[in-house]
């Protein structure tokens, strides 16, 4: 304020009319030096001030740590850590029930940590917190509170049908829709109204609530033509009891609206498996490395990399799982197909195997999170999203078909001497067995309380008949 005082004082006396002339000359001489470093002063003064206050008023911004639950089984936890504002690397602890579990050092902003040696229906308390260096204070995520699956019973009541009057019958895929609309596909042979062997077979069988119902589902002898018989059928996959597509064993599919079936779709493979997330989006999968896409309009060919016929399809959202092996079983395949790219996940052609599957892949099924396996060494399950993250189950003493379930602590395996295994989260148990008869469960589907396996049962070299078996927890 002083400067600025005497500067106005030099300027008024300057402008003075009387002695302007003289003087002025003077006080410019004077003036002139003071006002350029009262400027310099000035220039300096407010650059300070402003970057000063800048540096002073800006917020520290401080770290921020948060839990969130991405998938829970009966004994183990998978839980994402995302961080903010936190310089990496970091080492956290994480803490459960308030006891140090694990030390985990960070190198990505979203961690997923993986809890085991958990116990069953049981609630824990999870934390982190950090350290964070020359600060006395620690910070901490919230507190996540984590309920364990409950086991699930391994007891059944059990009843068995069995179909076919000559021939070889066998059922190979089965679809629950409710435990009163259950549908099997296959081929079963009767006798006509004169007792004598009837050629054109049955291939499909309904469950009502009551009794099982022999239908027959007609397909073109030859794609291209009109003529058509009820010829054996393979594969189906139900997306509610007015949506039922059953595919021949062949080139063709059709689809069941709860009364009628349509005309039959020609597909660009011959089908092993279906399966899809709408009638719109629908996937079969079949001899020869062959994959196809149906949108609701076409069907579509999905390069596969392989040769080796596929045998069974599963899937969620975003991802399909295809297994496979071939005729002689010298090799065995697991694809992975996401956006309609397939990558090979596992490959097998050496007569010793190769880890951690060994030599054949049978049968896949998603469940929750998780990609359950069947293959000549036993049962495994991999974590879907996951890297590495492959947990060996149990072992089976005979080969499985087939592996169905709803939830990861309710699992299932059908396959030879019609046996039925139970996985209940923790522990397997062989709930049903047939040691009378020599045969073969090769598909099941399970809801709820649940549980239906379709064969065959082989009466001699040239007579089987196919088989139902229904399990129903007690």
């Amino acid at each position: 304020m002083l400067i600025l005082s005497f500067y106005k004082s030099i300027n008024q006396f300057n402008n003075h009319s009387v002695i302007q002339p003289f003087i002025q000359p003077f006080i410019h001489s004077i003036t002139q030096p003071f006002l350029r470093s009262v400027e310099l002063f000035l220039f300096l003064s407010m650059t300070i001030l402003l970057f000063g206050c800048k540096q002073t008023t800006e917020p520290k911004l401080e770290a921020e740590l948060k839990l969130e639950l991405e998938d829970v089984s009966c004994t183990e936890a998978w839980i994402k850590l995302t961080t903010t504002n936190l310089q990496l690397p970091a080492t956290v602890n994480l803490l459960q029930d308030g006891n140090l579990s694990e030390t985990i050092k960070l190198l990505g902003a979203d961690t997923l940590l993986y809890v085991d040696s958990l116990l069953p229906n049981q609630s824990y308390r999870f934390r982190t917190i950090i350290q964070l260096p020359n600060q006395s204070i620690t910070n901490s995520s919230n507190e996540l509170t984590v309920t364990t699956m409950d086991t699930t019973s391994h007891d059944f009541s059990w009843q068995s049908w069995e179909f076919g009057q000559h021939s070889s019958s066998a059922l190979y895929v089965v679809a629950i829709i409710d435990e009163n609309n259950i549908w099997a596909v296959g081929e079963i042979y009767m006798l006509d109204s004169l007792g004598r062997p009837d050629p054109n077979a049955y291939n499909a069988v309904h469950w009502d609530g009551t009794k099982w119902e022999l239908k027959r589902i007609y397909f073109y002898t030859f794609c291209g033509q009109q003529s058509m018989g009820s010829y054996p059928t393979k594969s189906i996959f139900a997306f509610g009891p007015n949506d039922i597509w059953i595919g021949m064993d062949g080139s063709q599919v059709v689809r069941w609206n709860g009364q009628s079936q349509s005309e039959p779709i020609c597909t660009p493979v011959s089908i092993n498996k279906l399966w899809g997330s709408s009638s719109e989006d629908l996937y079969a999968v079949g001899n020869n490395g062959n994959i196809a896409h149906w949108d609701g309009r076409k069907w579509t060919k999905i390069e596969s990399g392989t040769t080796v016929n596929l045998k069974s399809v599963s899937g969620n959202d975003n991802d399909l799982f295809i297994t496979g092996y071939s005729l002689d079983q010298s090799e065995s395949v697991l694809l992975r197909l996401t956006n309609y790219q397939t990558r090979t996940v596992w490959y097998n052609n050496n007569i010793n195997g190769i880890d951690p599957y060994g030599n054949i892949i049978y049968s896949s099924k998603v469940i929750d999170n998780n990609l359950f396996l069947s293959s000549n060494r036993g049962i495994y399950r991999e974590t879907i999203g996951i890297n590495n993250q492959t947990k060996y189950l149990f072992p089976i003493p005979r080969r499985v078909y087939r592996i169905t379930g709803e939830k990861s602590n309710d699992v299932y395996t059908v396959g030879t001497s019609s046996s039925i295994n139970h996985y209940n989260g923790i522990n397997k148990r062989e709930v049903y067995i047939d040691f009378t008869s020599t045969s073969a469960l090769y598909g099941a589907d399970s809801k709820l309380n649940t549980i239906v396996g379709v064969g065959t049962k082989v009466e001699n070299a040239i007579y089987h008949k196919a088989i139902i078996i229904v399990g129903k927890r007690n």
